[in-house]
């Protein structure tokens, strides 16, 4: 209750509530805060970005570890009060800024208690760019993180696997329930860590390939890749190199299929 207490003095002092449509859902346990320092320190980066820091459940423990971070807040008041107090604060949508300007080093980590409605979206994006962004310690809603770790073969298994698979090593941080939260989701939620792995295949590419294949599931591969300017014989060939039927769907092709496809024929 210690965290949930200091947090409430906080939000009084800040003249806050949780807001619902910006998604603020504010860790109060100790264990999984603690669990999500601890792998933000093992990063060792040189840069910490942290997305809606809110009262501050890990803002002030990456303060109590000298990891100074920059900070991307939605909500006016809650800005005001981290610029208050000495941090670099950038009020605004973490979707609609320029992550390429806002990184000062070659070794950015970027640490979060995601609002739930953006994380898909901040993944796919960070997983484009920018390669600075080298670590990300983020939180999700449960079944989110499944779908980032799913395997080929199966209905988790999508777009936002094949981009987060492509770019990143995964690795579970720790699970979270509805009462590690102020106020408590309706949902089970998961930290993951995300560290950048070394790839030269085209993100931009590789996202409008899968988002075409994806768009209609039921659909075969070929038949949703029809829109694209790339040679359909030679896609058929090197499917059939793959062991798979001209009636292949996007599911059943493994990551690095994706990507073997953008440099080949994209």
């Amino acid at each position: 209750m210690f965290v949930l207490d200091r947090l409430k003095n906080r939000m009084q002092e800040m003249g806050i509530r949780p807001n619902k449509t910006l998604g603020q859902n504010f860790l109060v346990s100790q264990n999984v805060i603690d669990k999500i320092i601890q792998a933000a320190v093992h990063c060792e980066a040189k840069e910490y970005i942290e997305v809606g820091p809110g009262p501050g459940a890990l803002t002030d423990l990456l303060l109590e570890n000298q990891l100074k971070p920059s900070l991307i807040e939605m909500d006016k008041k809650i800005a005001e009060y981290w610029q208050s107090q000495g941090l670099n604060v950038i009020q605004g949508d973490a979707l609609k800024q320029n992550w390429s300007e806002l990184i000062q080093t070659d070794d950015c980590c970027f640490v979060s208690n995601l609002p739930y409605q953006i994380s898909s979206s901040i993944v796919i994006d960070r997983s484009i760019g920018p390669k600075q962004v080298r670590n990300m310690i983020l939180m999700f809603q449960k079944e989110v993180a499944q779908r980032i770790v799913a395997p080929e073969g199966g209905k988790d298994y999508g777009l936002l696997s094949v981009i987060a698979q492509s770019f990143w090593e995964i690795e579970k941080v720790t699970e979270a329930g509805p009462k590690d939260f102020f106020p408590p989701p309706k949902v089970a939620s998961r930290v993951l860590k995300f560290t950048r792995k070394e790839n030269d295949v085209d993100g931009i590419k590789l996202l409008k390939l899968t988002k075409a294949a994806f768009a209609q599931r039921r659909k075969k591969l070929l038949k949703n890749l029809s829109s694209f300017s790339l040679d359909q014989e030679s896609l058929k060939n090197e499917l059939k190199k793959w062991g798979y039927a001209e009636s292949v769907r996007a599911e059943q092709l493994k990551v690095e299929e994706f990507q073997s496809i953008v440099k080949n024929f994209l």
